[in-house]
């Protein structure tokens, strides 16, 4: 209602910046121009969104439920039956946060079970303090196994996938 938009905007006119539809447009222009970083200001108000390896990494207090929910799905018999375990490596995760393995709802997940991997392929999503970062393979291989879930919470080295090298 516009009305309703008038009230968001406030006395200025301004609307917030922090909107997260606005944050997640910025996000997508920012990939499809290969921006790394964005700056824009408007009176008080700022937002500054980075994307890249040179990221600072955010630490937030871990929720009990997520930390405790960790363990048993890595100390489970079904994980350890795998023989190929021996040629594996993990593509970890660099900062607490939640893991997408999709860009968008509605989008096929950027890897699967199978899928061939470079070190710079995009394998998933990890939003922390409302950016959503691109979590790169790191490493050419196979996917042998996803091992966290769309939309769990994660944490700093939390393994996120198994892969063979190539």
């Amino acid at each position: 209602m516009p009305g309703d938009k008038e009230a968001e905007m406030g006395d200025s006119g301004q609307s917030d910046v922090f909107d997260l539809d606005r944050i997640r447009k910025m996000i997508e222009l920012m990939k499809e121009h290969d921006l790394s970083e964005v700056d824009l200001r408007q009176a008080s108000q700022r937002i500054r969104l980075r994307r890249g390896s040179d990221q600072p990494v955010f630490t937030l207090p871990a929720t009990a439920p997520a930390a405790s929910a960790a363990p048993p799905v890595t100390a489970s018999p079904a994980a350890a039956a795998p023989p190929e375990v021996d040629n594996a490596t993990y593509i970890t995760c660099p900062m607490v946060g939640t893991f997408y393995s999709r860009p968008k709802p509605d989008a096929p997940s950027f890897v699967k079970v199978g899928d061939f991997v470079e070190a710079d392929t995009v394998v998933c999503l990890v939003e922390a303090m409302k950016m959503f970062n691109e979590i790169p393979a790191g490493i050419a291989g196979r996917i042998v196994e996803v091992l966290v879930k769309n939309e769990e919470a994660v944490d700093v080295n939390r393994r996120l996938f198994r892969i063979e090298p190539a």
